[in-house]
C-alpha cells in the first residue's frame, strides 16, 4: 500500500473516531446538567431564558439537538466560550492552544532526550549503581502525582532559592514594552523580535511547568527503552556484531538502539496526546495561560461549549499523533508494511 493511501485512510478513520466521541461527551453534557446555566443570568427575564434555550435547541430530543450542534460544528460555529469573555470556541482554542501547544513540545523535547538516554545507560550497564538509580527514578515519576511536584519545585525554586519565577510565560517588563506576535509561540517569536533577552525570558518562564510536565513522561520512556534495550541486547545479531570485532558503541547506536526505538516510539506518540491533554493540573498551578487553565475555567462554570471544543480538539490530536507514529513505524523498521 502506497504511503499516500494510508495516509488518506487514516484520516478517514478520523471521521467515526470523532463522530463516537463527539456522541458520547455531548450525551454527557445533557444527562449531567442544565447546559444553557452558564449563560443565564438572574436580571434575565423567563423570556430571554426560554429564548436561550430555545437558540441551543434544549426543547428538542437530544439527539435533534445534536443534530443542530454538529451541523454548526462543521460550520465552524463552535459557540461562545463564556469563560472567555463571550469569545468564539474557535477563537478561543486559538488564542490558547499555541501556549499549550509550545509547553507540551518542551516538555516532550526533554522526555524523549532524557528517557532514551537514561533508558539506553541504564539497559547497557545492567545492575550497576547508574541502573538502580534510573530505575529509583523512573518508579518515582510514574507514582509521583504531577500537581505534588509542581509544588514541590515551586517551593525550592521559587520560594526558597527565587532561581525561577512562580508562573506565567513572560516577565512583565516584556508584557509593558511590547513586541510583534507572529505566531504566539514565545520563543520563536522572541527570536523572529530579534529580542534574545526575551527568549532566555521565555525559557526561564518555561523550565518549571516542561520539566513538571515531563517528568512522569521521562520515567515511562526511560522504562520501556530500557525493557527494549535489555531484549534488543541479547539477540543473535548482536552478539553476532560484537564477535566481529565491532566497536561497543556502534553496536549500541547503530543497531540495538534503532530497534529498541520502534515499541518505544509508539509509547512517545501516545505520551505526546496525554501531555497536551494532561497539562491541565501544570498550567493551573504555574498560571500557564493555555488550554488547561481555560478548559478548568469551564468546568468550573459549565461552560459546555468550551468543554466539547477542548475534547474534539484532544481527540484530533490523539488521532494524529497515532497516525505519525505509524509512519514512524515504517522508518524504524523496513519489515512493517502499511496494510
Amino acid at each position: 500500500m502506497k504511503m499516500r493511501t494510508y495516509i488518506i485512510r487514516r484520516l478517514l478513520l478520523l471521521i467515526p473516531v470523532l463522530l463516537g466521541v463527539s456522541i458520547l461527551v455531548f450525551t454527557l453534557t445533557r444527562v449531567t446538567g442544565n447546559p444553557a446555566a452558564a449563560y443565564i443570568t438572574e436580571k434575565m427575564s423567563p423570556d430571554a431564558v426560554e429564548a436561550i434555550k430555545e437558540s441551543m435547541h434544549l426543547n428538542d430530543p437530544v439527539f435533534v439537538q445534536y443534530w443542530y450542534w454538529l451541523v454548526n460544528m462543521v460550520q465552524g460555529n463552535w459557540g461562545i466560550s463564556k469563560v472567555n469573555a463571550n469569545q468564539p470556541v474557535t477563537k478561543s482554542i486559538a488564542e490558547f492552544f499555541p501556549a499549550t501547544f509550545e509547553l507540551t513540545m518542551v516538555s516532550m523535547v526533554i522526555a524523549v532526550m532524557v528517557g532514551i538516554s537514561l533508558g539506553t545507560v541504564s539497559a547497557v550497564r545492567r545492575d550497576k549503581p547508574i541502573d538502580h538509580a534510573t530505575r529509583i527514578m523512573a518508579l518515582s515519576g510514574v507514582s509521583l502525582p504531577v500537581f505534588v511536584l509542581a509544588i514541590i519545585l515551586q517551593f525550592i525554586f521559587y520560594f526558597h532559592l527565587g532561581w525561577f519565577p512562580s508562573g506565567g510565560r513572560i516577565s512583565n517588563q516584556y508584557i509593558l514594552e511590547g513586541f510583534t506576535e507572529y505566531t504566539n509561540f514565545y520563543l520563536i517569536d522572541s527570536l523572529l523580535n530579534g529580542k534574545l533577552d526575551l527568549f532566555a525570558d521565555v525559557a526561564w518562564h518555561l523550565a518549571l511547568p516542561a520539566i513538571t510536565l515531563a517528568f512522569g513522561t521521562i520515567a515511562i520512556i526511560t522504562r520501556m527503552m530500557r525493557s527494549s534495550m535489555l531484549e534488543v541486547l541479547g539477540q543473535d545479531y548482536i552478539k553476532t556484531a560484537r564477535s566481529k570485532g565491532l566497536p561497543d558503541k556502534t553496536v549500541i547506536k547503530k543497531h540495538a538502539r534503532r530497534n529498541a526505538l520502534i515499541p518505544t516510539t509508539t509509547i512517545i506518540g501516545l505520551a505526546f496526546g496525554g501531555l497536551l491533554a494532561g497539562a491541565v493540573l501544570t498550567e493551573s498551578i504555574f498560571y500557564w495561560p493555555g488550554l488547561g487553565r481555560w478548559s478548568v475555567d469551564a468546568l468550573l462554570q459549565n461552560d459546555w461549549n468550551s468543554i466539547l471544543g477542548f475534547t474534539i480538539l484532544i481527540a484530533i490530536v490523539y488521532v494524529l499523533a497515532n497516525l505519525i507514529v505509524d509512519l514512524l513505524y515504517a522508518y524504524l523498521d523496513p519489515r512493517v508494511r502499511l496494510e
